[in-house]
């Protein structure tokens, strides 16, 4: 799918607040409510949207220790690339993980209560999954910008 102008502003506004309404929508496109409807269900059906979420405060919900962490694998097979993504996806802690080229074959992003809650993640969940060679942590001192926006 092409993206005009129109799509791109629409798609803008919405990664600021996707609860606006589709009139308030239509009124800083130029467009009618019907237009800016249909826009958003052919973005929708072409998967360019695929989720809409809520953004929480990870403060409030007592995961305020940002963590990346690095994994190297013991061997790049195909089975332990497999066996590593299909257990990493089960841990709720890791909010994201990107395979990577260069030193580290994987880069986790991890939200978690404290230090102690860390170590316990580590020594009981990270430590038990097969084929990681070594790790390396990394804790977050601060927050300088953190969006989930993409630019268009």
């Amino acid at each position: 799918m092409k993206l005009d102008i129109i799509d791109k502003k629409l798609l803008t506004l919405l990664q600021k607040d996707s609860k606006q309404t589709n009139k308030s929508l239509s009124l800083q496109l130029g467009l009618s409510v019907t237009a800016v409807y249909e826009r958003i269900k052919k973005l929708e059906r072409e998967d360019v949207i695929t989720q809409y979420v809520a953004v929480v405060d990870k403060n409030k919900i007592e995961k305020s220790l940002l963590v990346f962490c690095h994994i190297k694998l013991e061997k790049h097979t195909k089975e332990y690339i497999t066996d590593f993504e299909k257990e990493i996806n089960k841990l709720h802690e890791v909010t994201e993980c990107f395979h990577l080229s260069g030193e580290y074959d994987y880069l986790l992003k991890i939200y978690i209560k404290d230090m102690d809650s860390y170590r316990e993640f580590m020594v009981n969940k990270v430590t038990g999954l097969k084929h990681i060679g070594s790790t390396h942590s990394v804790f977050t001192i601060g927050e300088v910008k953190n969006t989930i926006a993409i630019a268009l």
